[in-house]
């Protein structure tokens, strides 16, 4: 049972005991609102910065993930200069043509 059929089956158990049902959404309601509001609070985002520190936190992720991406590139190329560096070399042993490399 997830918390969505236990808070409906709740309200309905409440509702049944005589319990008006548009209070009991309000009563609900204001809950959720008041747990969003200190879980926040508990996280270091009740304040009024908020939006500007969750701002910066996707900025800096998103750097982070760019920096990531472009340094995954460099040794990627890195590696295939390598590799054909290594090819190239190969190719000229292969063919005797070392003569003109001294």
């Amino acid at each position: 049972m997830n918390s969505n059929d236990m808070l409906a089956g709740l309200l309905a158990q409440a509702a049944s005991e005589g319990s008006d049902l548009v209070t009991l959404r309000a009563v609900v309601e204001e809950a959720s609102e008041l747990g969003a509001r200190r879980m926040l609070a508990r996280i270091g985002l009740g304040d009024a910065s908020a939006p500007q520190d969750v701002s910066e936190l996707r900025e800096l992720l998103q750097a982070w993930r760019d920096a990531k991406s472009s340094a995954r590139r460099t040794v990627l190329s890195w590696i295939m200069r390598g590799a054909l560096a290594l090819l190239l070399l190969g190719l000229t042993v292969r063919l005797g043509a070392t003569e003109l490399l001294r």
